[in-house]
């Protein structure tokens, strides 16, 4: 396993940020208000330092930067790889609190934020992002665990490349496959499609399990 660093690994901004981000949902509050990473310049997969560098992340980038953080906490950098039909998937860091799995997460749709350590399973939190993954062309097809651990010397605290090894990591992953019905899926795309032919500029709302997210 590769050891949590010390305190003297971090800038002094960082170990600040750090100490005040102690709980999943205080590190949920900063990466939901964090401008969101697009990429303007081509694609990137930053680290934590150039995370809090730039404050700017897509959803890998503010996974990869939670687990950093909450490794300071005690929590092991488990990611979990959300395997979508269009190849865009999502990925988010997850945790367990008295048993139960909840995650921390950084998306441009707010459906597919945090959520509170709520479920009893990979599979039901997974099962949590459904709805909110459909638009234009997602669907989840499946999930994958990753610990970062695994990467065994590999720098993805601190690096200032681009660290592409992260992102073959998580795709090579084994995934579990999650079945859906087509006649569910039908319904939410035409929802969808309603909801932005009048709302086009905003990220939809409307679902049920609201009440889960982590906010």
């Amino acid at each position: 396993m590769n050891p949590a660093p010390t305190r003297h690994a971090f800038t002094a901004k960082e170990w600040q940020l750090i100490q005040s981000l102690n709980t999943p949902a205080r590190v949920q509050r900063f990466f939901s208000s964090m401008p969101y990473n697009w990429e303007k310049n081509g694609g990137t997969m930053r680290s934590f330092r150039e995370v809090v560098k730039r404050n700017e992340a897509h959803c890998l980038e503010a996974a990869l930067a939670a687990a950093v953080i909450l490794e300071q906490h005690g929590y092991p950098p488990l990611l979990l790889d959300i395997e979508s039909v269009d190849l865009l998937d999502h990925v988010i860091f997850v945790f367990q609190h008295d048993g139960l799995w909840g995650s921390i997460a950084r998306s441009r749709d707010i459906g597919l934020h945090g959520r509170k350590p709520l479920f009893r399973s990979l599979r039901d939190l997974t099962w949590s992002y459904f709805e909110p993954y459909v638009d234009f062309s997602g669907r989840i097809k499946g999930y994958g665990l990753a610990n970062l651990y695994d990467l065994g010397n590999y720098d993805w605290r601190f690096s200032a490349r681009n660290m592409s090894k992260i992102e073959d990591y998580l795709r090579e992953l084994p995934h579990k496959k999650i079945h859906s019905s087509d006649k569910r899926y039908e319904k939410l795309l035409a929802h969808y499609h309603r909801y932005k032919k009048r709302y086009p500029e905003r990220s939809p709302a409307y679902y049920e399990n609201r009440n889960q997210w982590m906010r």
